[in-house]
């Protein structure tokens, strides 16, 4: 199965297929509008301004299964993320990560290993999965990681269509 398989409708507007398209490299970041580390929401909106123009998108996906720190309504999410951090990329409807009502976006997603080899469930909101354009989950990232660390950057860089 690849990510292109799956089907994840938009947060406000659930006719959307929001998955990861065919040539168009995604990053897959489960968020959280009460969290620590929302203002990586900044970091996130940076990468899709830098390079949304040569086929890449962030893909926001609400998740409320940490601490209960994403609990609005799809609206209220919406609002929130445009009026507190001008988030221009899609936001997907809002999802298990883990358990056994993990979306089946995350099942192909968590089986991939992040640098130091882990694998598994979603620790923590913002975690990061780089989806190259062939559908192939390529890396990924620590929930602590910035989304303009160098190693994040390097792999999107890495697998851009030129």
């Amino acid at each position: 199965m690849s990510s292109f398989d799956v089907s994840i409708a938009g947060l406000t507007d659930p006719s959307t297929n929001l998955a990861p398209q065919p040539g168009v490299v995604t990053l897959v970041v489960n968020v959280a509008s009460k969290c620590g580390l929302t203002p990586q929401y900044n970091g996130l909106e940076r990468l899709q301004a830098k390079y949304a123009d040569r086929g890449f998108t962030v893909l926001g996906v609400p998740c409320n299964q940490f601490a209960g720190q994403e609990p609005g309504s799809a609206t209220e999410i919406a609002e929130f993320c445009s009026a507190t951090y001008g988030v221009s990329f899609p936001l997907t409807e809002k999802v298990d990560v883990n358990g056994p009502g993990r979306h089946a976006l995350y099942a192909e997603l968590v089986a991939v290993p992040d640098a130091d080899g882990y694998t598994g469930d979603v620790r923590w909101n913002f975690e990061k999965f780089l989806i190259g354009p062939d559908g192939q989950v390529v890396s990924r990232f620590d929930p602590r990681t910035e989304p303009d660390d160098d190693a994040v950057v390097a792999a999107i860089e890495a697998v851009l269509p030129r």
